[in-house]
């Protein structure tokens, strides 16, 4: 009787190392599955020692959380890795950040702390550009959007059309120039600028089409009754 293979058990990690990254310029476009294939191939250029899971077909240790979409450009994306040796945080981003492609880029990495990378980021503050849009129209839709206590959008998943509120997430949202400063809470289901912009237009007739422009500047921990958000 031929008896049961057993996987592969891997040694685990000696160290945990937590990546921002921002996505800039035409890198916007790039979606999370392609990031995350352009990242392994950096990992494997730049030598990076990874811990490998177990089982019968070991991958490196990634954990990823809280991805902005595909067309949305961002300063603080965040990973972690598991290293199988201990490494410089600096010199890993470094050699992360010259085996990337343009606009990929590692701003920091910093050795993670206990506990999962997705409870340390609650919320995020994004920046949305509308060029062209009228300042009165985009002031009373913002007025109108705050009044609410509601506003229901729709927005296309992998499970077909969703409905939800777009407003209960939202702490605040400012107006400079032809832009808006978002702070929103990390919730479920989780409200992206795009749900927003959606929301203005349901209230506002002639709120307009115009194609906005989205950089999250901040994510991390954030603070309900301030609207600070705190680096993780």
């Amino acid at each position: 009787m031929t008896g049961h293979v057993q996987p592969t058990q891997q040694a685990p990690p000696v160290q945990r190392l937590r990546v921002r990254y921002a996505k800039r310029g035409r890198a916007r476009f790039t979606s999370h599955r392609d990031f995350a294939r352009a990242f392994e191939r950096a990992l494997r250029r730049a030598g990076v020692p990874m811990a490998y899971s177990s089982g019968f077909s070991p991958h490196p240790r990634i954990s990823y959380a809280n991805a902005s979409p595909t067309g949305a450009a961002s300063e603080a994306e965040y990973l972690e890795i598991a290293l199988a040796e201990v490494c410089d945080p600096e010199k890993v981003r470094a050699a992360l950040d010259a085996a990337l492609p343009a606009g990929l880029d590692i701003v920091q990495v910093v050795p993670a702390s206990a506990g999962a990378l997705a409870d340390e980021l609650t919320g995020s503050r994004w920046w949305i550009d509308l060029p062209g849009i009228e300042r009165q129209v985009l002031a009373n839709a913002v007025e109108r959007f705050l009044a609410a206590t509601s506003v229901t959008v729709q927005r296309m998943t992998r499970t077909g059309m969703r409905e939800f509120d777009a407003r209960s997430s939202v702490l605040s949202l400012t107006i400079e120039g032809e832009s808006l400063i978002l702070v929103v809470a990390h919730e479920v289901p989780l409200v992206r600028p795009d749900d927003v912009i959606s929301a203005l237009r349901t209230l506002t007739p002639g709120f307009g089409a115009m194609a906005p422009v989205t950089t999250r500047l901040s994510q991390g921990r954030l603070n309900p009754s301030t609207g600070d958000i705190t680096e993780p």
